[in-house]
């Protein structure tokens, strides 16, 4: 299984883009502004989408990408999200207002677009790959996603606070690679708490529930792009304390955009 990261960052700006990731060439997760990094024949063969919540930086790029490809497609674009993020979809982006709605074009019958309902624990079989949806703890319904590979589960926390259930999965499974969010530095801790995200400080805590036998490379994804460099500097000084992480050290590396892994 390939993954390409296709965007990481929390917020805009040259040489930053929001999350998404392209699994083989035709599953996308989360559709943030590093889709617009593909070719117009890329965007054409994304047949599924996976949205973890309904937030911007996560579904900016959705639909300018539908509309790039709405007349070199005969089958519909699935997207699979929790029913409330399909409801904000409908509502307040493909409603007619602010973009086509296109799960009504060129016709009912045959829409670009088709909507996927998912829950939490729920198994998704897409070709060879299993998708499961995974618990998140945000400021608006949300998910995690894992996939699996040929090495194990390439495993995604979304935007997430304290997720006890989160790390009880990793903890069972055959984790090959973590991307796990760590939005706000540590000196902007109550911001993350208050929006749900995580700060090393709390990214700590929740690495300690990690069980000691889990050996796998955890990425850091979602930095504000002015903090990035602070942010993983606290977290290095927090995990080379094997008493501040919560067990022994982790390989814990930052994630950026355009690297591909294979898994």
């Amino acid at each position: 299984m390939k993954v390409r990261v296709l965007g990481c960052s929390g917020a805009i700006a040259k040489d930053c883009r929001t999350t998404s990731f392209l699994i083989d060439d035709n599953i996308l997760v989360d559709a943030g502004t590093g889709v617009g990094d593909l070719t117009l024949d890329e965007m054409r063969k994304i047949d599924h989408v996976f949205l973890t919540h309904s937030h911007l930086d996560h579904i900016a790029a959705l639909p300018l990408m539908l509309d790039a490809v709405s007349s070199l497609r005969c089958t519909p674009v699935k997207i699979y999200a929790l029913s409330a993020t399909i409801a904000a979809l409908q509502a307040h982006v493909f409603n007619s207002i602010i973009w086509p709605d296109f799960s009504a074009i060129p016709t009912a019958e045959r829409p670009l677009l088709q909507y996927v309902p998912v829950s939490v624990s729920q198994q998704i079989a897409i070709d060879a790959r299993l998708t499961e949806v995974l618990p998140a703890v945000h400021t608006v319904p949300a998910v995690g996603y894992a996939i699996r590979g040929d090495t194990g589960w390439w495993t995604f926390s979304g935007d997430t606070a304290e997720n006890p259930d989160f790390w009880a999965w990793v903890n069972a499974m055959n984790v090959s690679l973590l991307v796990v969010e760590t939005a706000f530095s540590n000196r902007e801790s109550d911001l993350a708490a208050m929006s749900l995200h995580l700060s090393p400080n709390r990214l700590a805590q929740e690495l300690s529930h990690l069980r000691t036998d889990r050996n796998f490379p955890i990425y850091i994804t979602h930095t504000k792009p002015s903090e990035t460099a602070l942010i993983m500097d606290e977290i290095q000084q927090f995990d080379a304390v094997p008493s501040l992480a919560g067990c022994g050290a982790h390989d814990i590396r930052w994630l950026e955009a355009g690297q591909v892994f294979e898994l």
